[in-house]
């Protein structure tokens, strides 16, 4: 079976001509193109597809957005996709739509172990329900459920649940943010936006100017990607702070996320934030806050937790549902 598939963020959307073999899925063509530069998923559709020698037997879509039926708000696009037209307009047999982090988990299914980094082994031979968080452009979250004899992946929007601090600072933080926002969920801290926010933030709290190397770095190019690159080579101290916070709150909302879903089965920390930051990921602070859950704390230390390095993955899920179903 041929498949097109795309995977449509804020930032990018991902587009690929998949073909389904006994070996696995085969890539035939793959092309990016700046989300924000199109007015619509159907533009970047045609221009794609006009290459293409053989019409696709099915088309699925990874969206960061909430799918209601057929239908599709993206959350950071002004952007309404619609299964139906999608399918008269491309004269494709049948069309699928799934919130990205559901494709994401659908992409799990063909992760190697070249795929993932273990941040958490867990229990030996643990079963059960699993989950997935990603931090992006926003913050998106999922669930697979466990019927004793395979998963089955399910859309959330758990990263627009209220902001939980549980320090001085962090109740700090979430005040600052209020001011700004009124409602402060969690994608508002644990995002790439979230990022810069903090580092924002940090810099006031303590009274002090971004410097101008800084500034004006932030002002060219990607802010969140400055603070990292900033705090790995250690050349300002509060963009190294700024990077373990955000990988506390990480933690912290990652292991809210595997108690809520009982993830016994592991957690999966996806998204294009995770693999850019992994030595921060690898320091005390991330599991720490993930661990700190009370009573429940036990129980955390069972759960594995795994980082998806595969940037693919949620571009190959919407194939796996279809070649699933």
């Amino acid at each position: 079976m041929k498949i097109l598939t795309g995977d449509i963020g804020g930032t990018k959307t991902r587009i690929a001509f998949l073909k389904s073999t006994v070996n696995g899925l085969k890539t035939l063509r793959e092309a990016t193109y700046p989300s924000r530069d199109h007015d619509s998923l159907t533009s970047i559709l045609f221009d794609f597809v006009q290459e293409q020698d053989h019409l696709p037997q099915a088309a699925g879509f990874a969206i960061a957005g909430p799918v209601d039926g057929r239908v599709c708000q993206v959350t950071n696009l002004p952007w309404r996709i619609d299964a139906d037209k999608l399918e008269n307009l491309l004269s494709v047999p049948r069309v699928i739509l799934l919130n990205d982090l559901e494709a994401t988990a659908w992409g799990t299914y063909i992760l190697g172990d070249d795929d993932l980094v273990t941040l958490q082994k867990g229990a030996e031979g643990a079963s059960g329900n699993r989950c997935v968080i990603a931090a992006g452009t926003g913050l998106g979250q999922a669930g697979l459920f466990w019927n004793g004899k395979r998963h089955t992946p399910f859309a959330s929007e758990g990263g627009h649940c209220d902001f939980a601090p549980r320090t001085e600072l962090e109740f700090e933080l979430l005040t600052h943010l209020q001011q700004q926002y009124g409602h402060v969920s969690w994608e508002r801290v644990v995002s790439g936006p979230g990022l810069v926010a903090i580092y924002r933030f940090l810099n006031k709290f303590h009274n002090l100017s971004i410097p101008e190397p800084i500034s004006q770095k932030m002002a060219t190019d990607d802010p969140a990607a400055v603070i990292v690159n900033t705090a790995d080579q250690e050349q300002d101290p509060i963009c190294v702070e700024t990077m373990e916070l955000f990988s506390r709150l990480y933690g912290a909302e990652s292991g809210n996320q595997a108690l809520k879903h009982m993830a016994t089965g592991g957690v999966y920390i996806g998204g294009g934030i995770a693999p850019k930051i992994l030595p921060w990921l690898k320091k005390p602070g991330f599991l720490e806050a993930f661990r700190d859950k009370g009573q429940m704390s036990d129980l955390m230390t069972r759960m594995a937790v795994k980082v998806i390095l595969n940037d693919r993955t949620a571009l190959y899920g919407p194939a796996v549902r279809l070649l699933s179903s």
